[in-house]
């Protein structure tokens, strides 16, 4: 592979997963540490991605991608994700649904049901749900972002007015700790509104999720009660729901 290819591919998978190691960079592209560590040197001195010691991470984990690229990433995954989700969803339940391409996914796969009463705060879930006439559908109040997420000090308060059977929640990274992190304070205190008023939350991630970078506490992988994931999850996490008995789900 040319090396300007392998540069641009390199830069595409660091930021699709936040953080990728020179060990799984040689295995990927066939080539030798010593080729891998002089493209990530020349990569980072363009400040296309942040060098670390033993790999490399996107060039801010401060800013999550645009969310036309990630509408696109792991797209499959994500189905896979939405469609066992509704699986436990029953018709006539109450549920949030979050901000996130993956949620709007979950929302995509719901339309089957019937008589299902949501709150939102994602703008893109309810043009979705909309097509189910048998749905009754919330949109929280709030400042609308670009990509159609609606977040805010009103939005927490209105959440918190509701409580309802399931939480559909998404998430930017889980740290192998088991700490929920995302990039925007703002949006965070609405994902912990979700969580503190659903009976049962349900965490939809797929797996470059678990290694990825973000900057904004949320809370424990073990405030949920399902996490719902498209492989399997790393060891750490792995010990962690057994103990807490968080339910795991592979799609």
């Amino acid at each position: 592979m040319r090396q300007s290819l392998r540069h641009q591919k390199i830069v595409e998978l660091v930021k699709q997963k936040g953080y990728l190691s020179t060990d799984e960079l040689v295995a990927l592209f066939d080539v030798s540490p010593q080729t891998i560590r002089r493209d990530l040197n020349e990569l980072a001195e363009a400040n296309v991605i942040r060098r670390h010691h033993g790999g490399a991470a996107s060039p801010s984990t401060a800013e999550n991608s645009d969310y036309h690229d990630r509408k696109h990433f792991f797209s499959q995954e994500k189905n896979r994700i939405a469609h066992q989700v509704v699986q436990l969803i029953p018709n006539g339940a109450s549920l949030f649904i979050d901000i996130g391409t993956t949620s709007e996914a979950v929302a995509f796969a719901l339309l089957a049901h019937q008589k299902l009463r949501i709150v939102t705060n994602n703008l893109n879930a309810a043009h979705i749900l909309m097509q189910n006439d048998s749905f009754d559908i919330t949109i929280a109040s709030g400042s609308l972002r670009q990509d159609g997420g609606i977040i805010g000090e009103s939005t927490v308060e209105f959440l918190s007015q509701f409580r309802l059977d399931f939480g559909i929640l998404g998430i930017s990274a889980i740290d192998l700790d088991g700490t929920l992190l995302d990039y925007d304070y703002h949006e965070v205190q609405v994902k912990r509104a979700i969580i503190e008023n659903s009976r049962n939350t349900l965490l939809v991630t797929d797996h470059s999720k678990f290694s990825r970078r973000a900057m904004v506490k949320l809370g424990a992988i073990t405030d949920v009660e399902y996490v719902f994931t498209d492989s399997d999850v790393p060891p750490s996490i792995d010990e962690l729901l057994k103990n807490k008995n968080v339910n795991l789900v592979i799609c």
